[in-house]
């Protein structure tokens, strides 16, 4: 994507997670982008075995913070129209909607997952003081 420049507003894919942000430098194949908001937030577990729960080491894992920036491959950005909204308020709600597809479905990846969240989720408290109530 060649279209892409240093200031543009962008939706960014990380691992399972989904950005805006802003593009702070070009890399050749990548774009340094600095994180506004959380779209989606990041899976739990091991991101080699997807949707498995007997892995070594079953990862619980954090949304990019607000202003990090992430090297990430240009075929994993898209340019975004928009300004990006509040992280926070952002966060809560992909945290939320998260929440809501685990607890609709039932299995050990499910239940393994959002105890994850749980525990990620306290992270956010202290960090944070985001009020998830």
């Amino acid at each position: 994507m060649s279209q892409i420049e240093v200031g543009q507003i962008v939706r960014a894919f990380y691992k399972t997670g989904a950005y805006i942000g802003q593009i702070t430098e070009h890399k050749g194949s990548h774009a340094v982008v600095q994180i506004k908001e959380v779209m989606k937030h990041p899976k739990q577990g091991d991101l080699h075995h997807p949707n498995e729960t007997e892995v070594p080491l079953f990862h619980e894992r954090k949304a990019l913070a607000f202003n990090e920036r992430a090297n990430i491959p240009l075929t994993m950005i898209k340019p975004f129209d928009e300004e990006p909204g509040d992280y926070f308020a952002s966060l809560k709600k992909s945290v939320s909607a998260l929440e809501q597809e685990l607890e609709s479905k039932s299995g050990a990846y499910e239940e393994k997952s959002y105890k994850a969240l749980q525990e990620v989720k306290k992270e956010y408290v202290l960090m944070y003081s985001i009020d998830f109530n």
